[in-house]
């Protein structure tokens, strides 16, 4: 038709479409898959239509969003729907989907909400399907309301926050037994991840967090209603960590956020420390360490006067990964001292439960972490990988004797294949990821699975010709093959 503008290219789509590796045809398939998961039953597309897009047809909503969260999770890091050249027909406010009102009652709805979507609908890509991943000032300006106190009001244009419903002087029809058998539940939960990986139990926490909510709803004396917070608390920080261990970031995130909410509400500190560091890793795994280092200020600030050595130390070691993937060597070397010089500090029986997991040998495996990505990032350093190697081999032998702590001893298995990738170590390195398939196929984790993966793809690029990196490669697409993207 006479008069149209011609359509100009979308670069910014084509250049995630061609580094994704994928075909046409191969994420039109995805789309769909992805559409149908969230009930867009609506949405039909094929290599003709993703030509269209490619060549600057703008989509339809939900388009964009799925295109988005396709490529985040392909690349591992957050792609907003403008980093691919399209529009959103929809843009969220400042915050999105975290910037939720820090209130008790509307906590307990959202999570009851959230946990029994999650458990109805809970398919793959369907919770993130109307979810988006927040990073930068729409993440960390929402979690700073963390710190204000209690009846002071979230921010000077916030919402005036709460404290937990009270009974009005009624006896809790739950008994002292009853919620020692929460709290009892959780650890053992906590314990089930670590030892078998988030794929497993992840539905069942989510249960058990759905009923604790129930729970929260009627009135409470205000003991048993922080003592119950926390437990929400707790949990809902368990089922975000675990899915974030199967690779449901959007949900993970939201459950996180809501966990700290909920953490507030029961006045422990030490728990929001924790949980703002779970938040932390995943922004280092998104590749976002700028907002992974606020995370972890904020947590360092807010319970500075309050958390164990042990959290302490484990907040510092932290510090020191976020340093090390923005480059920042010698805060790195500080922090690393310091997580170090805390941990001698360490008294186990009065930590929490939830921070059981940072042992000596987790100490040694985020150190030694630490070292390995600053040699990645100096661009393949043999200085800062001959730093990591010693550590890394302490955190494996530590955890080779831990019969609890097997998902974290696989990904100190592939840690330590990647130090030998580093210093040009090739039969060590598919020896090390070898012995990594072998306990990744007792757990039940995404995040081990890929890092497995990546590693062996690393190896085969580089040193494609040793006999033991193809027949690591071999195995691996036996035994451990690419999982179709609806699983």
């Amino acid at each position: 038709m006479g008069g149209t503008q011609e359509k100009q290219p979308n670069a910014q789509l084509n250049s995630w479409f061609v580094r994704s590796g994928w075909s046409k045809g191969e994420l039109a398939r995805q789309v769909n898959r992805r559409a149908r998961q969230m009930g867009a039953l609506h949405v039909s597309t094929d290599t003709s239509r993703v030509r269209r897009w490619l060549d600057g047809e703008q989509p339809r909503e939900p388009i964009p969003r799925i295109l988005s969260e396709l490529f985040s999770e392909r690349f591992g890091c957050v792609v907003p729907v403008e980093d691919l050249g399209l529009r959103s027909a929809h843009q969220p406010a400042a915050g999105g989907d975290v910037d939720l009102p820090w209130a008790g009652p509307q906590t307990v709805q959202l999570i009851s909400e959230f946990s029994r979507s999650d458990l109805m609908l809970g398919r793959r890509g369907f919770l993130g399907a109307s979810l988006a991943l927040s990073a930068g000032p729409a993440l960390i300006e929402p979690m700073q309301r963390w710190l204000v106190p209690t009846g002071v009001g979230a921010l000077a244009d916030g919402p005036v926050l709460t404290v937990p419903r009270d009974s009005g002087g009624r006896p809790s029809r739950l008994s002292e037994q009853e919620l020692q058998l929460l709290e009892s539940t959780t650890v053992m939960f906590r314990e089930w991840d670590n030892q078998c990986g988030g794929g497993l139990r992840r539905k069942a926490v989510v249960g058990q967090l759905h009923e604790v909510t129930d729970l929260l709803q009627e009135p409470q004396p205000e003991a048993v209603a922080r003592r119950l917070y926390r437990i929400t608390g707790d949990l809902a920080a368990l089922a975000g960590w675990m899915s974030y261990d199967v690779g449901l970031q959007p949900t993970a995130q939201k459950y996180l956020v809501l966990a700290l909410h909920a953490a507030k509400e029961a006045g422990d500190r030490p728990l929001g420390a924790f949980i703002l560091s779970s938040m932390s890793r995943q922004m280092i795994h998104l590749d976002r360490p700028d907002d992974a280092l606020e995370l972890i200020h904020l947590a360092q600030y807010g319970s500075r006067e309050t958390a164990t050595a042990t959290t302490q130390a484990m907040l510092h070691a932290l510090e020191a990964r976020a340093y090390a993937n923005m480059g920042q060597v010698n805060k790195c070397h500080r922090a690393v001292r310091m997580a170090e010089d805390t941990f001698g500090d360490t008294r186990p029986a009065e930590d929490p439960s939830w921070i059981s997991f940072f042992n000596e040998a987790e100490l040694n495996a985020e150190n030694a972490h630490s070292y390995r990505d600053l040699a990645y990032v100096a661009g393949r350093s043999p200085t800062y990988a001959s730093l990591a190697h010693p550590v890394m081999e302490k955190a494996v032998e530590l955890f080779s004797n831990d019969s609890v702590h097997q998902r974290a001893y696989a990904l100190n298995l592939v840690g330590m294949a990647t130090v030998h990738l580093l210093q040009r170590n090739p039969e060590q390195a598919a020896h090390f990821t070898d012995h990594a398939i072998s306990v990744a196929k007792r757990v039940r984790s995404e995040r081990v699975n890929t890092r497995i993966r990546r590693t062996t793809h690393t190896a085969l690029r580089d040193f494609g010709e040793v006999p033991e990196v193809v027949s690591l490669a071999d195995r691996l697409s036996v035994e451990l093959p690419e999982v179709a993207e609806s699983a």
